[in-house]
C-alpha cells in the first residue's frame, strides 16, 4: 500500500493561535457560523480541525475550502495545504476538482473536442457582448438548444468543464432579457428559456459541489417561472430545491419543496413528472426517518409512472428511466437504514440504465458497493467489486459527487479492510487520488 508522510500543518495552526487567538473548539464553531452565513451546513468537530493541522487532512473538502478562504482571506496554499492534483486529473474526496476557484484551469481546447463548447458556442453564447436589439423566436430556440446541450454533456461526463460556460450562458440570456426588445409573447418565452436555463447551471454547480450558487440559481429560475406563468419551469424549479434541500441535510424543507413542485404541475399533464416530485417528497420522509410516509409516496411515484408518457412531458424529463425510478428509492431506502433494499436497488438502476447516463450509473455503482459494505450480513468481496466498478469512471466523469461517493465507499469498507479484495482496492483508490 502507498505510504504518504504526515507532514503537519504549522501555519493553520499559527493562524488559529496567533491570529484568531482560539482554541480549536472555538475555531470549530467559527467554521460552522461562517458556513451557515454562506449557505453552507457543514458539521465541523474539533478532530478534523485537528486533522487538518496535524497533517492527516492535506486539503480540506471543498466546502471547507470556501469557508476556510472566507475567514482567513487566505487561499488554501497560503493556509499551509498540499495543492496538487492527482495523477488521473481528479481531486481528493470533497474537493471540487484540486484546485481553489480562483485557481482552476479550465481546458477549452478539450471541451471544444468533445462538441459541447462546439454546440453552445454556436448557439446562445457567440457573441455575448454585442447588443441585444431585437430578440426573436429564434433566439429563443438557441437559449432551449443550449439548455440541452448542457445536460446531454453533463449526463455522460459530470458538470466540471461546463459550469463557467453555463454562467456565462445565463449572463448573456440575462443581457437579452433586460436590453432586448421584444414582444409579449416572445418576452415570456425569454424569460421561462432563462429560468430553464439557470436551473441547468444550478444544477451544475450542485454537481460541482457548490450548494448554495445552486441554491441561487434554482430561486432565480422559480422567480422567472411566476413571471411567466410557467407552471412547468415553476414544478421543475420546486423539485431541484427539494433535492438540494435532501442533499444539506434538511428534511422538512425537502418535502415541503416537493409538495410545492407537485402542486405546482398537478394540471400539467405529465403524470411522469408528478412522479419524480413524489420521489423527491419520499427522499425528504426518508431522511426524517419516517418509513410510513417515505412508502406511501414510494407507491404514489410508481403508481403514476406506469401511467406512461404524456406528450406533456418536458424534454429535461428524459433522465427519469425506470433506472432512475429503481436509484431513486434506493436512495431513500438508504436513509431508512434499510441497505440489503438499497443494494438491490441500485444494482437495478445501473443494469436498466445499460450504456446511458455514465454519471448517473458511476453514482449508483459506487451505491452499491457502499450497501454491501453497510449490510447487516455484509459482502466485502462483493462490495470490492462494485467498488472497482466506480473506480475505473475516473477521470472520464468529472463531478464533485462522485469524487464524494467513493470517498464514502472508502469509509463503508474500511472495517473490511483485512479482506485482501478490499485491501486492493483500498490502495488502488489511494494511490489515483492521492490520499493518504
Amino acid at each position: 500500500m502507498a505510504v504518504h508522510r504526515k507532514i503537519p500543518n504549522a501555519r493553520l495552526r499559527a493562524v488559529r493561535e496567533s491570529e484568531f487567538q482560539m482554541s480549536r473548539h472555538e475555531f470549530t464553531k467559527l467554521v460552522v457560523t461562517t458556513g451557515e452565513s454562506m449557505g453552507e451546513a457543514v458539521g465541523c468537530t474539533a478532530r478534523l480541525v485537528a486533522a487538518w493541522e496535524d497533517g492527516d487532512v492535506r486539503l480540506p473538502r471543498a466546502v471547507y475550502r470556501r469557508i476556510l478562504t472566507r475567514m482567513t482571506g487566505r487561499a488554501m496554499r497560503d493556509l499551509g495545504f498540499a495543492i496538487r492534483v492527482a495523477a488521473v486529473g481528479i481531486a481528493a474526496p470533497g474537493a471540487t476538482m484540486g484546485l481553489p476557484e480562483s485557481e482552476e484551469p479550465m481546458d477549452r481546447r478539450s471541451l471544444l473536442a468533445d462538441g459541447a463548447g462546439a454546440a453552445l458556442s454556436l448557439t446562445l453564447f457567440a457573441a455575448p457582448d454585442r447588443a441585444p436589439g431585437r430578440i426573436g423566436a429564434g433566439d429563443v430556440r438557441s437559449g432551449d438548444r443550449a439548455v440541452h446541450t448542457l445536460y446531454a454533456h453533463d449526463h455522460n461526463h459530470g458538470s466540471a468543464a461546463l459550469r463557467r460556460d453555463a454562467s456565462r450562458a445565463l449572463h448573456t440570456a440575462y443581457q437579452w432579457l433586460h436590453n432586448g426588445t421584444y414582444t409579449d409573447k416572445t418576452g415570456k418565452r425569454l424569460r421561462s428559456a432563462t429560468g430553464h436555463l439557470s436551473i441547468a447551471a444550478g444544477w451544475l454547480s450542485y454537481d460541482s459541489g457548490r450548494p448554495a450558487d445552486a441554491r441561487s440559481l434554482y430561486n432565480e429560475a422559480l422567480a422567472a417561472a411566476r413571471i411567466a406563468g410557467d407552471p412547468g419551469l415553476e414544478g421543475h424549479a420546486f423539485g431541484c430545491l427539494s433535492l438540494l434541500a435532501k442533499a444539506s441535510g434538511r428534511p422538512r424543507e425537502a418535502i415541503s419543496a416537493a409538495q410545492g413542485a407537485q402542486c405546482a404541475v398537478r394540471s400539467y399533464g405529465s403524470p411522469r413528472m408528478l412522479s419524480l416530485f413524489a420521489l423527491r417528497e419520499a427522499g425528504g420522509w426518508a431522511l426524517l426517518g419516517d418509513a410510513a410516509a417515505t412508502d406511501t409516496a414510494l407507491v404514489r411515484a410508481h403508481q403514476l409512472y406506469a401511467k406512461g408518457p404524456s406528450d406533456a412531458d418536458p424534454a429535461w424529463l428524459e433522465f427519469y428511466t425506470p433506472a432512475e425510478l429503481a436509484g431513486l428509492e434506493a436512495l431513500a431506502r438508504a436513509d431508512l437504514d434499510q441497505h440489503e433494499r438499497a443494494a438491490a436497488g441500485a444494482e437495478q438502476a445501473v443494469l436498466l440504465h445499460g450504456d446511458a447516463f455514465t454519471r448517473n450509473r458511476a453514482l449508483y455503482t459506487a451505491d452499491v458497493a457502499i450497501h454491501q459494505a453497510l449490510t447487516d450480513r455484509p459482502e466485502p468481496e462483493a462490495a470490492a467489486e462494485a467498488a472497482g466498478r466506480a473506480l475505473a469512471y475516473l477521470p472520464t466523469v468529472r463531478s464533485d459527487r462522485l469524487v464524494q461517493q467513493l470517498h464514502n465507499v472508502e469509509s463503508a469498507l474500511q472495517r473490511h479492510a483485512a479482506v485482501p479484495e478490499v485491501a486492493d482496492w483500498l490502495e488502488e483508490y489511494r494511490t489515483m487520488t492521492g490520499v493518504s
